[in-house]
């Protein structure tokens, strides 16, 4: 049987068949150019969103939450970011004294301000004099001088209840791992009553559980914060004492640098708080002690290991120096006594904002061989309004000498005073590891905040 075939069926079937690729082709470019669309559209709006995150960060960075002047000093006010501000309170409650609109600044221009009153003002911010930003608090204030002191101390911080630094096990008295105090006790807790009775520091706690003969005790812990009870049921070790299997402390000494001390006798040190070395915790404080001390050896800061001052303390009474009564963190606070007050070595200072604080030059005042002097230093950034308040100024030493002696920032020199233009504008806390010569300081207005 013979099939005829037209010619013009095979070519009529060729067309058909090359329109279906053509379209399939189409629909799949088509598709893939929706994607494409689709995914830089995500992408563009992911870039326009950080650009907007980090410009308002930015902006929010450099208007601080608060502000303090001085009464009846002219004050240059020079943020430079493209914002009007309103002055709409005194005190902030009730009603204002200040009638709406009356006092609006450019703040994208320097402004000479000057506050005649000891008050508390509020101002609201606005970018491009249209959208509410932020709102500051402006305290006016009296102007204050306080001593750089610059000095060597020892440090001696009694904590308040007995601090857990770790839980662990002990081999018990029939040869298998116990752990009591497992799930009952954590890593920061604070001790404060063993049976409903205050405990006085770690030989008491180790003499109650040992007293104890394997009964149970009922432990009131501060933690985070907040005051509980525990239970917990003391172990024998091997030896026949009893044990709950945890590491504790009751102090912490240390060597850092006397920052101010002002005319009644009052001190700050450090700019930052002591924190407990393992648990990295601020250390809640029962009472603490400054004593003088001597530099007796000093390790040079390298990239990535920080250098260190060893000081000698000797725990005398006629080395006593004061009364710790605070520990934040923004550094340790309390009482010098007569014989700190004769170690000062400079004149009284006014201290200095953290607005009028600029780009460049300035001094630390410390103590590394024995003299207590200024090195020269750059402050190279100002953050007005930093998350970290021991990081809102940064700097890098320059000074030749300190460089030599010190290769820079070193432990023990947290607390050292920061002048610039002849106020006291903060105190040094922190090194970058990574750059031993670059560190961190703390506004004196945040220290003087407590």
């Amino acid at each position: 049987m013979k099939v005829w075939v037209n010619a013009n069926d095979k070519v009529r079937k060729q067309a058909g068949d090359d329109m279906v690729i053509f379209l399939k082709n189409w629909k799949r470019k088509v598709r893939r150019y929706c994607i494409y669309r689709f995914c830089l559209s995500v992408l563009l709006m992911a870039s326009c969103a950080a650009f907007l995150e980090g410009g308002y960060y930015m902006l929010d960075s450099r208007i601080p939450k608060s502000l303090r002047l001085r009464a009846g000093e002219e004050q240059v006010l020079s943020l430079g970011i493209p914002a009007r501000a309103e002055i709409v309170s005194a005190s902030g409650q009730g009603e204002s004294n200040i009638p709406r609109g009356a006092v609006t600044i450019d703040l994208s221009e320097p402004v000479t301000m000057r506050m005649g009153d000891l008050q508390a003002y509020l101002m609201q911010v606005k970018l491009f004099g249209i959208l509410p930003f932020k709102q500051v608090e402006i305290q006016v204030v009296e102007a204050m001088e306080l001593v750089p002191m610059g000095i060597p101390v020892g440090i001696y911080v009694k904590t308040d209840g007995i601090l857990v630094i770790g839980v662990g096990e002990f081999t018990g008295e029939n040869g298998v791992q116990c752990s009591p105090a497992k799930y009952v006790l954590s890593s920061g807790d604070y001790i404060r009553q063993v049976n409903g009775e205050h405990v006085t520091d770690k030989e008491d706690f180790m003499s109650r559980v040992e007293a104890s003969c394997g009964a149970e005790l009922v432990l009131t812990v501060e933690r985070n914060g907040e005051m509980t009870e525990v239970r917990v049921m003391p172990e024998k070790d091997q030896s026949g004492a009893y044990k709950l299997g945890v590491w504790i402390r009751d102090n912490a000494q240390g060597v850092g640098t006397m920052t101010y001390m002002d005319s009644e006798g009052n001190f700050g040190a450090l700019g930052h708080g002591i924190n407990d070395l393992d648990t990295s915790t601020l250390m809640d404080m029962e009472d603490g002690t400054l004593y003088q001390t001597e530099i007796v050896s000093l390790r040079r800061g390298e990239v990535g290991n920080p250098g260190e001052m060893t000081g000698m303390i000797v725990y005398a009474k006629d080395r006593m120096l004061g009364d710790i009564t605070e520990n934040s963190e923004r550094g340790i606070f309390g009482q010098c006594n007569e014989q700190a007050r004769g170690l000062a070595v400079e004149q009284p200072l006014p201290i200095g904002f953290k607005q009028e604080i600029q780009k460049g030059p300035a001094e630390i005042l410390c103590t590394v061989d024995g003299v207590t002097r200024y090195y020269q230093v750059e402050i190279t950034s100002v953050h007005l309004d930093h998350d970290n308040v021991n990081r809102g100024i940064e700097l890098q030493v320059t000074d030749p000498e300190l460089l030599q002696l010190t290769g820079g920032i070193i432990q023990g020199m947290s607390g050292s005073p920061i002048v610039q233009n002849g106020k006291f504008i903060g105190a040094v806390t922190h090194v970058l590891v990574q750059d031993p010569a670059r560190g961190y300081g703390i506004f004196i207005e945040e220290m003087l905040a407590g």
